[in-house]
């Protein structure tokens, strides 16, 4: 079992004992904080990331390890020494690989999951992409690797420097007073969440504040001024899988429709939300011009379909913690069908909290892959006993029912308008 995974079955049941404190805290301040929809959104998404990561989906162009072997000139043996510096190399290039996700076209499509949504809390700090594919952060390792650091330290403290950035995603602590100084806090990624104009493109640090300091982009939390949390395009959509997506489906549109070979090429690397005069012209997309004018994206739902979204999202994760318990066990594949089924899942349950009529087919795909895998495991779920595999077999088929009433009842309902 990898170092990662281990570190996820502590880490899971902290951050949700922590979603359920912030909640329950924030209904005694009398703050709204939650969407049911929205949290259910965000967890999902933390699921697709965490599932990807757990089998390692990725591309690395330039590997530390590589680096660290060809370029060493003083090896650095003290772990008191080498701990330190890798959490401020480590610190340093996430200030600027965050820096680049917010400033360049395609690099925006590696994050913009973590910005998808209009509010703002714990639960938002666990959508992550499943977009990064190409992995060449290791480049801004090269004074880690020059002292000799081990790769190891880097295994251990990457996981952790990740985990370290989640509690600030809330809005229930204000000023921490001289921490301000030195560490993210909550009010500066208040500010960094914000499409404010006073506040855009704002505070990129992870841990230390002190590289925002450093570099000019720093911003401070205005009491007369409040966040408001979204991107300037919005989503509108539930779907974490789409949401990861979007913007690289609007880049390759506007790349196919521009006239201009030059535009054709640079759309890729140019600013954020740049797009070719011509394509603007013809196919105008809306960006929010002012954020006090933002209408948050909603759908209406019973509190019985909302239930039932939960327990949806409760089949995920038990799916999930089910692979991490047994990928040791299995061939190099397996991993990846079980995130697939995992993903079809997400994508299912949340396109009906989107009201979308092609969720009963995204279902009954589902339901078919899951019977492949069952009739290919001789009528069993990964080693599950009988009695649970009844009842997940059991659960299957009311999934099923519940999304083609629900899909059906959307139908007619639309023909009625």
């Amino acid at each position: 079992m990898s170092v990662y995974i281990k570190y996820l079955f502590y880490a899971i049941p902290i951050f949700a004992f922590l979603v359920f404190v912030e909640h329950i805290a924030s209904k005694a301040m009398g703050i709204k904080i939650n969407r049911a929809s929205d949290m259910i959104s965000s967890l999902s998404s933390g699921l697709t990331n965490t599932s990807k990561d757990a089998i390692k989906f990725g591309v690395v162009l330039v590997g530390y390890s590589s680096i660290v072997e060809n370029i060493t000139i003083y090896k650095v043996e003290n772990l008191w020494i080498a701990i330190p510096i890798a959490f401020l190399v480590q610190d340093f290039s996430g200030y600027w690989l965050h820096r680049m996700n917010h400033r360049v076209n395609i690099f925006w499509n590696r994050h913009v999951i973590h910005h998808s949504s209009e509010e703002f809390n714990l639960s938002c700090g666990l959508r992550q992409s499943i977009s990064t594919i190409f992995k060449f952060s290791a480049i801004l390792f090269i004074p880690a690797a020059v002292l000799g650091i081990n790769p190891m330290i880097f295994a251990i403290l990457g996981p952790i420097h990740l985990f370290m950035q989640f509690w600030y995603h809330t809005q229930l602590i204000g000023n921490m007073g001289f921490l301000e100084n030195i560490i993210v806090t909550p009010s500066h990624h208040r500010v960094h969440h914000a499409i404010n104009p006073q506040y855009l493109d704002r505070n990129y640090g992870q841990i230390l504040i002190i590289w925002d300091r450093m570099f000019g982009t720093f911003q401070p939390e205005m009491p007369d001024i409040k966040p408001v949390y979204g991107v300037l395009r919005p989503v509108k959509t539930w779907n974490p899988i789409l949401i990861n997506f979007k913007h690289t489906y609007q880049l390759c549109k506007d790349a196919w429709r521009t006239k201009s070979y030059y535009d054709k090429l640079r759309i890729w690397f140019m600013p954020t939300g740049w797009r070719p005069d011509d394509v603007k012209l013809i196919y105008p997309i809306e960006n929010l011009k002012n954020p006090n004018d933002q209408i948050k994206y909603d759908t209406k739902h019973s509190m019985i379909f909302i239930s039932w979204s939960w327990i949806q999202f409760g089949i995920a994760l038990l799916m999930m913690l089910h692979m991490f318990s047994i990928i040791h066990l299995n061939q190099n594949y397996f991993g990846s069908i079980y995130v697939i089924i995992i993903f079809i899942h997400i994508f299912s349950f949340t396109s009906l909290l989107d009201d979308q009529k092609y969720s009963i087919f995204i279902e009954s795909f589902k339901i078919l892959c899951i019977l492949s895998i069952f009739y290919y495991n001789g009528f069993s779920w990964y080693g599950l006993n009988e009695n649970i595999t009844l009842l997940f077999l059991s659960y299957m088929i009311i999934s099923l029912l519940v999304t083609f009433i629900k899909s059906f009842s959307n139908l007619k309902l639309s023909f009625k308008n």
